[in-house]
Formats: structure tokens, sequence, C-alpha cells
């Protein structure tokens, strides 16, 4: 059985959240009310799952979020914010973070959403997956991600051909996007389907392509 960690700063959200994972066939071991405790705890107990908001007293999710996953580095760390921000949403996954969830959801989907990241996948809310989108598409993730591939793909998806651009393998691509080798692969598959390629290679070779249209159309 997933065991979960809930640290939020209001116990009538926690409460909730812990009888719908629990119903859900999650075991929530542990509650937080601030980012300190949420690290302490973190430590102490080595959930599968840590569900983290972002506004707490003390210490706020984000700071917290680096000392956690160097407390217990196996744990998936799944934001939950009442508000997704540029700053917030990029710093979160910078440090870490399996995904980032708006508090508008409700405790029944982000439950599922959670069994998701316990089966190796990052979720995210959509609006937050949007927020990457636009991010994608107008810093190209610092790299030449033209708006003609850019637009068929999901943002994680995007990430991972940038990186296959680097010549990273699968098990590199996984560390860098903590991820599992298996999403790599599932990411992989999905953005070959949509590019209408059968390999790695023909997809970077219509990034190329793509590439060189979008510089002689400039």
């Amino acid at each position: 059985m997933d065991t979960v960690l809930i640290a939020d700063d209001h116990p009538l959200l926690r409460d909730l959240l812990t009888d719908v994972l629990e119903q859900h066939g999650f075991d929530v071991v542990g509650q937080a009310s601030n980012g300190a405790e949420a690290i302490t705890e973190a430590a102490r107990l080595r959930p599968h799952l840590i569900l983290l908001d972002l506004m707490m007293p003390d210490m706020d999710g984000l700071a917290a979020l680096p000392r956690i996953r160097d407390a217990s580095p196996d744990s998936a760390v799944v934001i939950l914010s009442a508000s997704g921000t540029d700053a917030n949403v990029l710093g979160a996954i910078r440090s870490g973070a399996s995904g980032f969830l708006l508090k508008s959801e409700s405790a029944e989907r982000i439950a599922l959403l959670l069994r998701g990241v316990a089966d190796g996948e990052a979720v995210l809310s959509g609006p937050i997956a949007r927020l990457l989108l636009d991010q994608v598409r107008e810093s190209n993730c610092g790299g030449d991600i033209p708006e003609k591939i850019a637009r068929e793909l999901s943002a994680r998806e995007v990430e991972v051909l940038l990186l296959l651009d680097e010549h990273l393998g699968t098990d590199e691509i996984a560390a860098r996007l903590y991820i599992s080798e298996h999403t790599v692969r599932s990411h992989v598959k999905s953005m070959l389907r949509k590019l209408g390629v059968s390999s790695r290679r023909s997809a970077l070779e219509r990034l190329a392509s793509a590439r060189k249209w979008t510089a002689e159309a400039v």
C-alpha cells in the first residue's frame, strides 16, 4: 500500500484529504502543518508520496522542498497550491517535484492523480499544464523548438524531445526530469505518434527540418 504524508496548514483540508485518500487505497501515515514539520516527518516516515502545500507558516513548501528531497530522496513530492505562478511552478519542478496540483481540484480528483504519481507518472492540473506549455512556446524551454512542433506535443513531451536532441539516453532523461524510465518511454511513444514518425531518429530529423523551415521563413 502506498504511504502518504500530507503537509498543509489547514487541518480540515488535511483531514478531508486523509479520508478520501484512504478510501482510494492509500495509507496516510502522517500530517504536517508547516515546512519544517514536513522535513522532519519526511525523514522519519520516508513515505512513497508527499502532498506539500506551498503557502505555510514558518517555512513554505517551496523552501522546504529541496530539504525534503534530501531527507527522503525516494519520496515523490506533489505540490498542492491555491494558485500557480510561473516562479512557483518552475521553481517546484526544478527542485524535483513530481507534480503540481491546484486546490481547486476536488479531493477525489487529487486522489486519482496521486495514483498516477504512485505509478511513476508526473501530474499537473490543467491550468498548470497550459502555463508550462506557454512557457515552452515563449522560451522554447531554453532550446530551439519551432511552434509547429511545440503545438503538437505536451509540455513534457517537448522536454523529452529537447533532451533527446542533447543525445541523452532514456535513463539520463529519467534522472533529469525526476520520472521513471517507463514514463520516459511512454512519453517518447506518445511523441512519435503525434509527430507521425516511427523512431527517435525520425523525430529528431523532423525537428531539424522544422528548425530549418522556421529559419528560412524568418
